[in-house]
């Protein structure tokens, strides 16, 4: 599933990129069809962009089918990888320039485990960016989506249109936010007995 750099390396037979289907979390998808690999099919982010390398001779129906297991298994490792407090300041740094110029500028961004009621929090006076722990499995795309959100309180500390408008920039925000809300809402639900031997 990771980089192969045996055939990354060869020239491929065909490629062909294309935007994601709904939902995967990179922006653009390569398919790189070499008539030297046989079975194998492997996947590696480079980027914004998805890999998927697979044999010349898969049909397109095969192709696609392919594309959507790797994107899940893709996106299934990247849950399971939690970011440590420096990753986590270099992914604020790196969406404050791709979704506001830079100009949103942090001096401290963290995970804490002492926010149960909300999923991040900042102090725009001091310039800190919390994120809770509970986020911490969670797909990239909402853990960016709450860092984007505290980023622009950088910029407008409140709520307002202005806020909400910054906000657009982020493509997954609905997404995102229909993420979390499905969490809430499943941390409400009773939680039913679990039977004898569970």
């Amino acid at each position: 599933m990771s980089a192969d750099p045996l055939h990354r390396s060869g020239t491929p037979q065909r490629s062909t990129t294309s935007p994601p289907p709904g939902g995967s979390g990179a922006s653009v998808i390569e398919v790189r069809r070499s008539s030297r690999r046989r079975r194998t099919v492997s996947a590696y982010r480079e980027g914004d962009r998805t890999v998927v390398l697979i044999p010349a001779r898969m049909s397109e129906a095969e192709e696609q089918r392919w594309v959507t297991v790797m994107l899940d298994k893709l996106a299934a490792q990247e849950s399971k990888r939690v970011l440590g407090d420096a990753e986590l300041a270099e992914r604020a740094e790196r969406l404050s320039v791709q979704y506001f110029d830079g100009r949103a500028r942090p001096t401290s961004v963290r995970w804490v485990t002492n926010q149960n009621t909300r999923w991040g929090s900042c102090t725009p006076s001091e310039g800190s960016i919390r994120l809770s722990h509970r986020l911490q499995g969670m797909p990239e795309y909402v853990v960016d989506y709450v860092l984007v959100h505290e980023l622009a309180h950088l910029l407008v500390p409140g709520h307002g249109p202005r806020f909400w408008r910054l906000l657009e920039a982020y493509p997954r925000t609905e997404r995102a936010r229909g993420y979390l809300e499905g969490v809430v809402a499943a941390d409400r639900l009773p939680h039913l007995p679990t039977a004898r031997g569970e």
